[in-house]
């Protein structure tokens, strides 16, 4: 049966890192794939992070399998770093968390669960959203639909269009909305913004899903969770797909988690007994080491006062690139207003760049970008800053 198989095309995003690799142009620019780099190119492992493994090798006295939750420790920690120690949904145990196999493995048992649970229910994703999303929820068997999100004139958030849509979303149907660091335009909802959405999601009776993979990356731990925290204070029910590949740099580990809020505890447990049956039938439990990584390092005061300042690092470093950039592109006397780069937040940014022209930088100048023209800020460097902004001019001139 094998034999009759036509080759699936590549991953629009994976595949791109692949021909990167293989190219063999000595100046090669990756802003495709959303792995941080830092000022040298290199995704390297958190000082914290090797703090912690140093430990956990010393001290590990078993192998055995998780529950199929995870460890019970990641979770309470993971409800603490997006809501807060003192939120009364924490103190309440009105929350429960499914360690995950990354936000992705998040966001397969959402889908799962949501199929199970909700049959019928549509998934809206905003216009543009992260490639991989369609894709994570139709394999569950739901339907995906969209709503406006980014206005290409002024490189902000379609926000009229956006609540517009909203308003005509089916009751009971689930709202997928980034948590921060929206992907892939960079482009964040503010605080009545977030306010507004509420509202709409009270009166049509939705479910927000927020995906949540980039806290720490925008303004800060805290203040990146603001929009979770305005829809968790307003609804009643909601679920967080949260990932730690991008703020502890653990991308390999694949690390995750998935949050369920409830209106009680007793309703927040018999919801999770229903997703353990999904991640039962899927994988069965999750792998140890990069959760108990993130659970070391949020537990020891120490370790977590070290990780949240290399967290700032890192968010300065990459904004500290956005700026470089705009400035980069003036001096190469580029016409073209790219300001808004400055101003956009976390490692994406649509840089507006038609599907042709981010093909002419691929051929002749071996800057790989996605289609769409999203660049993954965190590729950029001192190092490649002149060459990547001299292949931008040379392309936009034509």
């Amino acid at each position: 049966m094998f034999e009759s198989l036509t080759p699936a095309p590549p991953d629009p995003i994976l595949g791109l890192t692949e021909a990167f690799n293989k190219d063999a142009n000595p100046n090669k620019v990756n802003l495709g794939q959303g792995v941080y780099k830092d000022a040298q190119g290199n995704t390297p492992v958190l000082r914290s992070v090797k703090a912690a493994e140093a430990r956990m090798v010393a001290d590990e006295e078993t192998k055995d399998y998780l529950n199929i939750a995870g460890l019970a420790a990641y979770g309470s920690l993971v409800q603490e770093l997006i809501f807060g120690a003192e939120n009364a949904i924490v103190q309440e145990a009105r929350a429960v968390t499914a360690q995950t196999p990354g936000g992705t493995g998040a966001l397969r048992v959402a889908a799962d669960f949501i199929a199970k649970t909700k049959p019928g229910a549509q998934v809206w994703v905003s216009d543009p959203t992260w490639p991989n999303h369609p894709s994570v929820f139709k394999a569950a068997g739901l339907e995906v639909k969209s709503y406006p999100y980014f206005d290409a004139a002024t490189n902000g958030v379609a926000f009229d269009a956006m609540l517009a849509a909203l308003r005509a979303i089916p009751e009971g149907d689930v709202l997928l909305l980034h948590g921060c660091c929206h992907n892939p335009t960079g482009v964040d909802l503010d605080a009545s913004q977030w306010q507004a959405i509420v509202e709409v999601v009270r009166a049509r009776k939705l479910l927000p899903l927020i995906d949540f993979a980039y806290q720490g990356f925008a303004t800060g731990l805290r203040e990146d969770a603001e929009g979770v925290n305005i829809v968790a204070a307003g609804v009643p029910e909601l679920l967080v797909a949260s990932s730690y590949s991008k703020n502890f740099g653990l991308y390999s580990e694949r690390v995750g988690a998935l949050t369920l809020v409830a209106g009680s505890t007793d309703a927040a447990q018999a919801a999770l007994s229903h997703i353990k049956t999904v991640i039962r039938s899927n994988y069965s439990n999750p792998p140890q080491h990069g959760a108990a990584i993130v659970a070391r390092v949020l537990a020891d005061p120490a370790l977590r006062a070290q990780w949240e300042q290399e967290v700032a690092e890192m968010r300065d470093r990459i904004n500290t690139m956005r700026h470089l950039f705009v400035e980069t592109l003036n001096e190469k006397g580029v016409d073209r207003d790219f300001s808004f780069i400055a101003r956009q937040r976390g490692m994406f940014s649509f840089s507006g760049l038609s599907p042709e022209q981010i093909k002419a930088l691929r051929d002749r100048h071996a800057v790989y970008a996605v289609g769409s023209g999203r660049f993954s800020v965190a590729g950029m460097t001192e190092h490649n800053m002149d060459y990547l902004c001299s292949a931008i001019a040379d392309v936009l001139n034509g």
